[in-house]
């Protein structure tokens, strides 16, 4: 558990300042952060000289995921004003 000293010696490296009304809670919210990061000791890791875990790519190849256009006119449609085949918006910026 942290220390109302060790937390005014972190604040001082990170060289911000913390009220002596305040130290009780940040001693408990950096009594909570070491507790989560606490948890990175549970993990399993591989002994040295033992097999790496295989590397493999999770994102979809590049490469068209479906036809162009093939969405444009459905999400058009609902679009409450048009012209031709502009979507028109209010203007929110001005060139003053």
């Amino acid at each position: 558990m942290a220390t109302k000293e060790e937390v005014k010696k972190l604040a001082a490296l990170a060289r911000i300042s913390i009220p002596d009304g305040e130290l009780e809670k940040f001693t408990k919210e950096f009594d909570a952060i070491l507790a989560y990061v606490g948890q990175l000791e549970k993990l399993e890791l591989p002994k040295t000289g033992e097999e790496k875990p295989v590397l493999r790519n999770v994102m979809r190849p590049d490469g068209e995921p479906h036809e162009t256009g093939k969405y444009t006119e459905t999400l058009a449609a609902q679009f409450p004003a048009r012209d031709g085949d502009y979507l028109v918006v209010k203007q929110i910026i001005s060139h003053d």
